[in-house]
């Protein structure tokens, strides 16, 4: 009608059913022309287009199959115009990036990225642009609508036109951040297990030599009591002999820091307040060292009233406190400030810092300086034994940190590190808090309280100065001493003669140890009393014998007090075999 009104051709499309059942399309085209009479004249052309329409139909049913797998998938798909602008984005794109499909129509990606990352895109869109062939990306850093860090891998394609001319970009994104984040935490465990290996095989270099430096300063420091015992008060030759003792207890100290590194040296635990460990140090002549050392520093402590208290050993966290102090002030170049905090801290659940903190109670002791910070590139070697920046003026012998890590373990607890070169540096360390309440120090025991009644006593050792120590410190005491080299000689003269109890060396190379040498001195005598001595922390061969039925276990170097007090009280202790 609307044709014959303008004179103009219209056509159609019609679908009619052939005779044989089948389905036949034409595309009628037909043009009105008015006759001198009036009448109107139609001329038209018919064309069959069932093939066209059939291949219409087709493409229309891919193309829906196609949208649906694209709507289903789990990776994200999205097609965006030369400008990286989004024109279509499925549903799993959606649920990555956070927004609604109306939000991400017509967004660009430089509103969800930084401007690094958008950089990266602009180049991955530019190549695929200039090349045309297709590009796949891992670790795509974005910004969720939420404001979280995300991270995807992509694969983008150059998408064209029927005329091949490029029209935008087509890509997938699928989310890895939780795979991510697990490689990130798998690397981290490999980083502390390579660590602990590095501890590991420092702990067997130390406990190669630990036993014969012990065995040394066991000598010079056992020679050195039974020299005052026998030089009078006021002597010239007296304060010669105190000097060595000072100096053992020096080379002793050097041995425990090594022992402590390896988390063999911390054996003593006993209930103390760090705001005590605080303040001690502060009275030290080491930290007037310090302070004068570095005039331009200020120092204070800010210690929280009612800190709880902590099970530990007083001599390592001293020592760990000094190796923090030392290297805060010594990471300021000029003018700054130290300061030394305790507090008590609850953590409702882990903290994931330098190390993974667990929750629970804990008593804090932080170090903070406004020194130069620790750049990225030492952060994680730090704590490596022998590892430092210093230079030669300074105090550093790669020795300090490790320590402080060394006995942070063996206390149970954790560390964590804060820092930011140019501004400064915080150690932050978490001990387990107790709620046993400190003892009071007792006084020196008198030596007639320890003192021998003519005893019989085996001294077992390889080492001979070791048994001439002990057996000069055993027989002022009143001690009947005898000694053998071996566990092998021990076993022989016991199945000829008795002895009231055994000073028994645990470590006897080539021999039989400490351990063995007792369980076949219990089967002569399955009543033997004995006491446990070695230049080792315990260890379970110490345990074992200990669970056969010796008594004490006494550290070397000999101190006359505490043999003294071992032996008499497990001569007077009941045999519970």
């Amino acid at each position: 009608e609307e044709a014959l009104k303008t004179l103009s051709t219209f056509s159609v499309e019609v679908r009619e059913r052939e005779p044989s059942g089948g389905i036949r399309w034409s595309h009628l085209s037909s043009t009105p022309t008015v006759m001198e009479n009036g009448d109107v004249r139609w001329d038209g052309i018919e064309l069959v287009v069932t093939e066209r329409k059939q291949a219409e139909e087709a493409l229309l049913e891919s193309e829906g199959k196609y949208r649906t797998i694209i709507e289903q998938m789990e990776e994200g798909y999205y097609e965006v115009d030369l400008l990286g602008n989004y024109t279509y984005v499925n549903d799993a794109q959606c649920r990555i990036l956070g927004y609604s499909r109306d939000e991400l129509i017509g967004m660009n990606n430089r509103q969800y990225q930084d401007q690094t990352n958008a950089k990266i895109m602009y180049r991955l869109f530019n190549g695929i642009y200039r090349t045309g062939e297709p590009v796949a990306l891992s670790d795509v850093e974005i910004i969720g609508k939420d404001g979280m860090k995300r991270f995807l891998e992509v694969s983008v394609s150059l998408k064209r036109n029927t005329k091949g001319e490029p029209i935008g970009f087509r890509g997938i994104a699928r989310n890895v951040t939780a795979q991510k984040k697990a490689e990130d935490e798998k690397r981290k465990l490999e980083d502390r297990l390579q660590r602990a290996e590095k501890m590991e095989i420092l702990g067997r270099m130390a406990g190669s030599v630990a036993h014969d430096l012990n065995n040394v300063l066991g000598a010079l420091s056992g020679y050195s009591e039974l020299l005052l015992m026998k030089i009078p008060e006021g002597h010239t030759s007296r304060d010669y002999a105190e000097k060595i003792m000072k100096s053992t207890e020096k080379g002793s100290a050097i041995i425990q820091d090594l022992l402590t590194l390896t988390r063999r040296g911390v054996t003593v635990s006993e209930v103390i307040n760090l705001n005590d460990i605080v303040s001690a140090f502060l009275k030290t002549p080491l930290f007037e060292k310090i302070t004068s050392n570095h005039p331009m520093v200020t120092f204070r402590a800010e210690c929280e009233e009612g800190l709880l208290n902590i099970k530990g050993s007083p001599v390592h966290l001293d020592k760990t406190l000094m190796n923090l102090v030392l290297n805060a002030a010594e990471s300021i170049p000029g003018e700054g400030e130290v300061i030394v905090r305790t507090e008590n801290r609850y953590l409702d659940k882990p903290v994931k810092g330098y190390d993974e903190i667990l929750h629970g109670d804990y008593a804090i002791l932080s170090v903070t300086d406004t020194g130069t910070g620790i750049p990225a590139e030492n952060r994680e070697k730090i704590f490596e034994p022998f590892y430092t920046k210093k230079t030669a003026r300074r105090s550093g012998t790669g020795l300090g940190l490790p320590i402080v890590w060394g006995t942070v373990k063996d206390h149970n607890g954790y560390i964590d590190l804060q820092t930011k070169v140019g501004t400064g540096t915080t150690f932050t360390l978490y001990f387990p808090i107790t709620r046993q309440e400190i003892i009071a120090t007792e006084p020196g025991e008198p030596i007639e309280r320890y003192m021998g009644s003519g005893e019989s006593i085996l001294i077992i050792d390889d080492m001979a100065d070791q048994r001439d120590i002990a057996s000069g410190l055993l027989q002022k005491l009143g001690y009947n001493v005898h000694t053998v080299s071996s566990g092998e000689e021990a076993v022989e003269y016991l199945g000829k003669n008795k002895a009231d109890l055994l000073l028994l060396d645990m470590i006897m190379p080539p021999g039989i140890d400490g351990m063995e040498t007792y369980r076949k001195i219990l089967e002569i005598n399955p009543k033997q009393k004995a006491i446990i001595v070695s230049g080792f922390s315990e260890t379970d061969r110490v345990r074992e014998a200990q669970r056969l039925g010796a008594g004490a276990y006494v550290k070397k170097p000999y101190v006359l007090e505490k043999i003294g007090l071992a032996i008499r009280d497990e001569l007077k202790r009941q045999s519970t075999v």
